[in-house]
């Protein structure tokens, strides 16, 4: 019988004879998708490629804990929302996002392939795996989660840095991606080019506050706005600043993210079939 003695963790990089064995057991896969877009002018604009490394980690440690765990192909393209004016940004339709998406799971799912885990780190990537993922369950009764890394994030960085930091450095253009960049791969990071202040701009046509992409605030109350994130952000940077990212925070947001989600990994094992379906 064919051994994996070093296992590898890409499914590109598995060989047709390895993957007829191991993929006989259902392993878990991780769809890992990201953007390619602005992300301060600091920072790389891919931030799929962020998203693809965590997956691998992922991975590592899901696999090292019990569960073998792979990665698919990184989607690098993400769902055009508002970042469509910066140069050299590439953004595909929520149209066309829903057809890879439906086309990729579609061709797991050919070969028994069911146990899927979508690695997401991109908000205008939510709705269309939303939808993919929905219309799967009410056809198939299959469950296919996803985790959207940057909002979860988010939501970590308090309890690890503080909450007075975390309000401080959270958002577009800061952490977490800048402060997991700088301790993921400090070579594509520009620390020279962090911008000296960020904020968020008025609507230059209702002259409302944002308060977010695609919020503005009129005495108290959201309201949705269509608009281009150059309309509503500084050099890409919203109300969070990348002056105080740090290696340091990356390494431990890192962390706790391979951790917390390894742990999912094994727990959807654990309540799904491993046997090809």
């Amino acid at each position: 019988m064919m051994e994996l003695h070093d296992p590898k963790f890409h499914m590109g990089q598995i060989t047709a004879g390895e993957a007829r064995e191991l993929y006989a057991a259902n392993p878990v896969i991780l769809l890992p998708m990201g953007s390619h877009e602005d992300q301060g002018p600091h920072g790389p604009m891919g931030d799929y490629l962020l998203a693809e490394k965590i997956a691998e980690l992922i991975a590592i440690k899901a696999t090292a804990d019990g569960t073998r765990t792979v990665v698919a192909p990184v989607l690098p393209f993400g769902g055009a929302d508002f970042f469509g004016p910066m140069t050299g940004g590439i953004a595909v339709r929520s149209e066309t996002l829903i057809a890879i998406i439906t086309d990729m799971i579609a061709s797991l799912h050919r070969t028994g392939l069911t146990r899927i885990i979508v690695i997401n780190g991109h908000a205008g990537n939510v709705g269309p795996i939303d939808e993919v993922t929905r219309g799967i369950y009410r056809e198939k009764r299959v469950v296919i989660p996803s985790l959207y890394l940057w909002r979860i994030a988010y939501g970590l960085l308090p309890g690890l840095i503080g909450a007075e930091k975390a309000a401080k450095v959270s958002g577009h253009g800061a952490d977490p991606l800048t402060s997991l960049g700088l301790h993921l791969m400090p070579e594509l990071q520009r620390p020279d080019m962090v911008p000296a202040a960020a904020g968020l701009k008025r609507d230059p046509q209702l002259g409302l506050p944002f308060t977010t992409l695609g919020l503005a605030s009129f005495d108290g109350i959201d309201v949705g706005m269509p608009h281009e994130y150059d309309e509503t952000f500084n050099d890409g940077v919203d109300k969070g600043d990348p002056n105080l990212s740090s290696a340091e925070t990356g390494q431990v947001l890192t962390d706790k993210l391979v951790d917390v989600v390894s742990r999912f990994i094994a727990h959807f094992a654990e309540k799904t079939p491993p046997a090809s379906a």
